[in-house]
């Protein structure tokens, strides 16, 4: 596995170019810059084979089709070696029925997880937490999620990110909390004297998809 720097990138923050970096897959070789043009969602697993990564695994692949709708690549990496995230996918197949659709990538000497900052440099044993970073089609960071090791991703939230994000891109429209598609819309803050004119004279809204 080769990245395009060696030092740890704490400093990768929303709107950044997300680090460039090559692996060994499930799928053979992934570059991350080989999905310019895709949307990008990177998870991050602790260790194959647990039950709170096989359940996230599990419930990507279920909605794997509404990821690839909205022009979505999934990469997991995990610290285990091919042949463990092989065998991974082989067991959810053979106990679940269920088939992994996306690459899971080999990072065992934790390259892609100290560039990205998914290990806490603070803890006695570097585990990777569980990270998303989603990347828009320009390789640009559009959101980062963070959860703890005992809690399990919410696979609907990653989705309603993404639409609030290709919204926004479409647009020009904000999403309120709580927001999903089909419920209305707010605008960003006026940038000039005209802007704040047009909106009072009776702009109600878009109609968004």
């Amino acid at each position: 596995m080769s990245v395009s720097g060696n030092e740890r990138n704490s400093c990768l923050t929303i709107g950044r170019m997300a680090p460039d970096f090559t692996a060994l897959s499930t799928d053979g070789i992934v570059t991350l810059s080989q999905y310019r043009g895709k949307w990008v969602v990177i998870i991050s697993e602790p260790g194959n084979f647990a039950s709170t990564s096989t359940s996230s695994l599990i419930a990507l692949s279920t909605y794997f089709d509404e990821f690839a709708k909205r022009n979505v690549q999934i990469l997991v990496v995990t610290i285990d070696n091919n042949f463990s995230n092989i065998e991974w996918k082989m067991n959810i197949f053979n106990t679940y029925g269920i088939i992994v659709p996306f690459p899971i990538l080999e990072d065992r000497d934790a390259q892609i997880a100290n560039m990205y900052g998914m290990v806490n440099p603070d803890r006695i044993y570097e585990e990777s937490v569980r990270d998303i970073f989603i990347i828009n089609p320009q390789g640009r960071i559009k959101a980062i999620l963070t959860y703890p090791v005992s809690c399990g991703r919410n696979t609907f939230e990653i989705l309603r990110i993404i639409d609030s994000l290709q919204l926004t891109d479409a647009y020009n429209v904000y999403t309120p909390a709580n927001w999903i598609p089909g419920d209305p819309v707010v605008l960003p803050t006026t940038q000039n004297f005209n802007e704040a004119m047009l909106r009072q004279q009776g702009q109600s809204g878009f109609n968004c998809p």
